[in-house]
């Protein structure tokens, strides 16, 4: 017999001004670490809070679509960084002059450099066929997963690591690599280590290839385009 619900609700309330104001740095100050990792191993607690922080994510149905592959092999790095580079050079021939330039000259060594990879990935069967929530957008699961990491990648800030997320590869060539089943999605290969200094702001940002966009031109009042009247005056 399960307890009643209400039997565990507890006291809701706003944080304290100091805890508040540490969950926003770790929000403000949270980097996608491309290069500047060490090479000292991570214990083996630190990566258990991160990864329960990974596990305490939100998630559509509760159906907890994630993985998380721990790959701390060099040679298996190895294969997961030729892997990036074949997808990187095809990435980088859809890009013209200048953007290209700029492209060619934005380091992505982590994969060689930190001493962690995490692969996360999603189980879209983890739920069965018909998944609470998930009946209209069949991208629930996914969603759900990138709260995970996000989890992670805010634990990992407090607790001094730092983590880059890899995208540019074919999913097939990551399966290979790391025995994934074909109905599995892989969502993105982590790097993860310790960091001395990080970017006081986007690295993408410092390097020209974009900026931040005004938070006024993405908020809108009741109706798409409608610009607030807080911020029209």
């Amino acid at each position: 017999m399960h307890d009643e619900p209400n039997d565990h609700l507890v006291r809701a309330g706003a944080f304290s001004v100091e805890e508040r104001e540490a969950v926003y740095r770790a929000i403000r100050t949270r980097r996608d670490v491309r290069d500047q990792f060490l090479p000292d191993p991570l214990p083996e607690d630190l990566i258990a809070r991160l990864l329960q922080a990974a596990h305490s994510a939100p998630s559509v149905g509760f159906m907890q679509p994630w993985n998380f592959l721990l790959v701390r092999d060099a040679a298996r790095r190895e294969a997961v960084w030729r892997a990036f580079a074949r997808a990187n050079e095809e990435a980088a021939a859809l890009f013209d002059g200048e953007q290209r330039e700029t492209y060619m000259r934005l380091k992505l060594e982590g994969i060689r450099k930190a001493p962690l990879g995490i692969c996360v990935t999603c189980d879209p069967t983890r739920g069965g066929p018909v998944v609470l929530g998930r009946t209209h957008n069949p991208r629930m699961d996914s969603y759900s997963t990138v709260c995970a990491v996000q989890n992670l990648w805010l634990a990992a800030r407090v607790e001094g690591v730092g983590m880059g997320w890899v995208s540019i590869f074919h999913q097939d060539d990551i399966r290979a690599v790391l025995g994934i089943p074909a109905h599995v999605e892989v969502i993105g290969w982590f790097c993860v280590g310790y960091v001395d200094r990080l970017y006081d702001q986007p690295e993408l940002a410092l390097k020209g290839w974009r900026q931040r966009l005004p938070i006024e031109e993405l908020v809108f009042d009741e109706v798409w385009g409608n610009v607030r009247q807080s911020d029209a005056t």
